[in-house]
């Protein structure tokens, strides 16, 4: 069996001292998340967590740094490896429809955050708002945003 986490991104966004989380349906339960999503092909992390704050959110994200990588494996032996970036947003398109399984979109304060503790989707979000909180950041030039489409060439053996 090959074992091969999910690369994940999220959007750490803070506003007024209110971050802003989605409530989605996942498994037929309603819960609580940053803006996230699945890397897709051919995409780089960037482009990925301001493409899925666009369709989870309606929200337009620019984001400013990397809050942390995180490794996190599920209850159910799931592992996904989930890059956090922080940022800002603008041009909120109210006509837009959220994703499914989005149903509405909270800004929230860490407290408020907390007495809702049991509907988060998992310890990530507290993880990484705490994170957050505690300026925890590194540049976006950390990550290489170059999908290489060149082919390697063959390494011949030495005779």
């Amino acid at each position: 069996m090959v074992w091969k986490p999910d690369v994940t991104v999220a959007a750490i966004i803070e506003r007024d001292d209110r971050f802003l989380l989605v409530e989605e349906l996942i498994r037929g339960h309603l819960v609580l998340n940053q803006p996230a999503g699945h890397l897709e092909d051919g995409e780089s992390l960037i482009q990925a967590v301001v493409r899925e704050t666009l369709e989870e959110t309606a929200w337009s994200f620019a984001p400013s740094a990397l809050v942390g990588i995180y490794l996190w494996r599920s209850q159910r032996a799931h592992t996904t490896l989930r890059f956090a970036f922080t940022g800002s947003v603008s041009d909120f398109d109210a006509e837009r429809a959220l994703d499914p399984p989005v149903q509405a979109t909270h800004w929230l304060t860490r407290a408020d955050i907390l007495q809702r503790r049991a509907q988060l989707r998992t310890v990530l979000v507290t993880r990484c708002i705490d994170d957050y909180l505690a300026g925890q950041r590194l540049p976006l030039a950390a990550i290489a945003n170059e999908v290489l489409n060149q082919r390697v060439p063959e390494q011949r053996p030495s005779p």
